[in-house]
């Protein structure tokens, strides 16, 4: 009987994480193409050749780094490995990271990068991604890319429309968390 129970319940654990199982991220160039062209929208001086790199870099260094880091669950499963120690990376300031500093190598004259938070609530994790804005123009005028959210498949919207996040700068989140005035 034990032995039929421990069956039973090993054999439903796998179904259910068989469910949280994701597929490498693919891209189109018409997906890199409409990103391009929201880059391009975000100012008047966005260079289109830059607005161009900076969308095919955010859509195939996140299927590279998916593929880099093993990524192959949801993103909340991938979390719980790294921090068990079956994964080295892909926490989601592993991708903010990463994404950041990869698109910064291209010194782009036209547009600036950010390190966007979303504060802890009661019900979510503190949660960071990578943000590109026209040059001078603050996070919030951006887009956010976010890697992260659907394991390695490019999330990308204007940063005051992705309702699902309250993002806010880095180090603006930072210092709220230090001084306390964050209540999580």
């Amino acid at each position: 009987m034990t032995r039929s129970l421990f069956a039973l319940c090993a054999t439903l654990a796998a179904l259910v994480l068989a469910g949280c199982t994701t597929s490498a991220p693919t891209a189109s160039q018409s997906d890199v193409n409409a990103l391009a062209q929201s880059i391009r929208m975000l100012g008047p001086n966005v260079d289109p050749v830059e607005a161009q790199k900076a969308a095919t870099i955010a859509y195939s260094y996140s299927q590279q780094l998916a593929q880099d880091w093993n990524v192959t669950d949801s993103a909340i499963v991938h979390n719980a490995k790294v921090i068990n120690g079956f994964r080295e990376k892909g926490l989601c300031n592993d991708w903010a990271e990463a994404m950041t500093k990869r698109l910064r190598q291209e010194n782009f004259r036209t547009l600036d990068l950010h390190w966007a938070t979303s504060p802890p609530t009661p019900f979510r994790i503190i949660h960071h991604s990578a943000s590109i804005s026209a040059k001078g123009d603050p996070m919030y005028d951006g887009i956010i890319l976010d890697p992260w959210r659907n394991s390695g498949a490019l999330f990308w919207a204007p940063v005051r429309e992705d309702t699902r996040y309250n993002w806010k700068p880095r180090l603006e989140v930072r210092e709220q968390l230090l001084n306390g005035s964050l209540p999580y």
